[in-house]
């Protein structure tokens, strides 16, 4: 069975490079440029979305926030919505599974879309209930479950030949850090009020602190930001390196084609796990961070 698996890999990975290697470069298709995330190389998204329509929803779409050129790639759209779509498939599959199954305990036996959501959500909630408890676990489980669940396909998407990860472009990297840190603050501000922002003076708020209050309120306000843009980088950085990774035994021919599926490959589903967890774990600290109370806090410390 695993060498019909390499070998299915091997031909896809032919394919893929013949398609490529058959592609018209003209007027519609754009010369390589250095869009977030690296040099455009060629993928299904230039299929799916041709050069002349990618060129019209880049003019519309104008510069770049983080570089200010010309959207000119836009593959990390097209594979984050074909993620969500299909999602969105599988997620409907798992609904009507599960309502047809109703007041069974048993999990599927098979590896159906219900047992991904079943192995994936109770794998999260283990993580978020030894930080968060069970209550706020369960209460938290959507936002964090939604993240790890489009980072994890996204990642993995990267892996099968002529698909990009969404997550290897920081423009989607940091959308999804930009979401942790709305749902922290908005989170921190439903539990305690306006008196959420009192920990950004630091502990001593008198007249007399001001100078240190002001200093406090510099060094957190950073820290805070530095959360979604460590967040986002970090993601980022480690999708890019594995999915180039892959790419350069591309590039040493038949040899590497067929040392894909012994060496890159099971590192890179180890990379696309850890680098999920990392993300889930980390945006569940800063979510227990913002809505902890202060006598939860004083606990935690001793």
């Amino acid at each position: 069975m695993a060498g019909i698996r390499a070998i299915a890999f091997t031909v896809a990975i032919l394919a893929a490079t013949t398609a490529r290697a058959s592609a018209p470069d003209g007027p519609g298709e754009p010369a390589a440029h250095a869009p977030s995330g690296g040099g455009h190389h060629w993928s299904l998204a230039d299929v799916l979305l041709p050069g002349a329509a990618r060129d019209a929803i880049g003019a519309r779409m104008g510069h770049s926030l983080l570089e200010g050129s010309p959207v000119t790639d836009l593959s990390h759209v097209v594979f984050a919505v074909l993620v969500f779509v299909l999602l969105l498939v599988m997620l409907v599959q798992a609904a009507w599974k599960m309502k047809a199954a109703r007041g069974e305990v048993l999990p599927e036996r098979r590896f159906t879309p219900l047992a991904i959501f079943q192995l994936l959500t109770d794998a999260l909630l283990g993580l978020m209930e030894d930080l968060l408890g069970r209550e706020k676990a369960l209460h938290f489980l959507p936002l964090i479950g939604s993240l790890g669940v489009f980072i994890l396909f996204s990642n993995l998407m990267g892996l099968i030949p002529g698909f990009l990860p969404a997550t290897s472009n920081l423009n989607t990297t940091f959308a999804l850090g930009t979401v942790v840190f709305f749902a922290t603050h908005y989170y921190g501000v439903r539990a305690h009020g306006p008196a959420y922002f009192k920990h950004f003076f630091g502990p001593i708020i008198k007249w007399y602190a001001l100078p240190l209050m002001l200093l406090m309120f510099s060094i957190e306000l950073i820290s805070h930001i530095a959360r979604p843009v460590s967040l986002g980088i970090r993601l980022f950085g480690n999708m890019f390196g594995d999915h180039a990774a892959i790419g350069a035994f591309l590039a040493v021919g038949l040899f590497g084609w067929f040392l894909i599926p012994i060496i890159p490959l099971p590192l890179g589903v180890l990379v696309c796990v850890v680098q999920t967890m990392v993300f889930c774990i980390l945006s569940t600290v800063y979510i227990f961070m913002a809505t902890e109370h202060e006598e939860e806090g004083a606990e935690a410390h001793h």
